[in-house]
């Protein structure tokens, strides 16, 4: 039997995707797992696509999540989600930031951007919508979006063992500890 967990956070550039996967890859080998970890940068100082592969159990051998093999999706944004569904395996999970970022061909006006992601994500997946982005908001930093997101991940995958607020403080800069550990708190409590 294959112990080995898959999870895929997507997002644009500047969303903090990676530093949401530093805190659950330090998480989980501080835990006891072994853990691999890559990141596929892009065009992201351009606001371009974002993915960080972490794979974890008790034995891995590779970073690399195949086609169909991922159990959760984490997408900071609906449009990435969609574009890397094809990674999520049968029965596999979203986490998903209900915001929409225009990628350039909309907002140089030569595409719409597509309005029924959601239901078509909802047709292939269990999906766990959240405005993290707003949440983060109404907390007083939109950029500890990334932080809702991963209290929700954190729960999605029963993980919820492992003393993740420790590790949030030690990980993020000490004057955005206290709101990052709230954003965290409402991430868990929307699974």
């Amino acid at each position: 039997m294959n112990d080995v967990k898959s999870v895929l956070f997507v997002g644009v550039g500047g969303q903090g995707t990676i530093l949401a996967s530093k805190i659950l890859t330090v998480g989980l080998i501080e835990s006891g797992y072994d853990v691999k970890m890559s990141e596929v940068h892009g065009m992201s100082q351009r606001g371009g696509s974002v993915s960080t592969q972490v794979r974890y159990g008790k034995k891995v051998y590779s970073p690399i999540i195949g086609n169909g093999s991922a159990d959760l999706l984490v997408s900071f944004e609906e449009m990435e989600a969609a574009r890397y569904l094809k990674q999520l395996k049968p029965g596999g999970k979203i986490v998903v930031n209900t915001l929409q970022i225009p990628p350039m061909p909309v907002l140089s006006g030569k595409k719409k951007y597509p309005q029924t992601i959601m239901e078509e994500l909802k047709k292939k997946a269990a999906v766990l919508p959240l405005n993290a982005t707003q949440i983060a908001t109404q907390l007083g930093n939109p950029k500890s979006a990334n932080i809702v997101l991963l209290g929700a991940l954190v729960k999605a995958l029963d993980l919820t063992d492992i003393d993740w607020k420790e590790i949030i403080v030690r990980t993020v800069k000490p004057q955005f500890a206290e709101i990052n550990l709230e954003a965290f708190d409402v991430g868990m409590a929307a699974v």
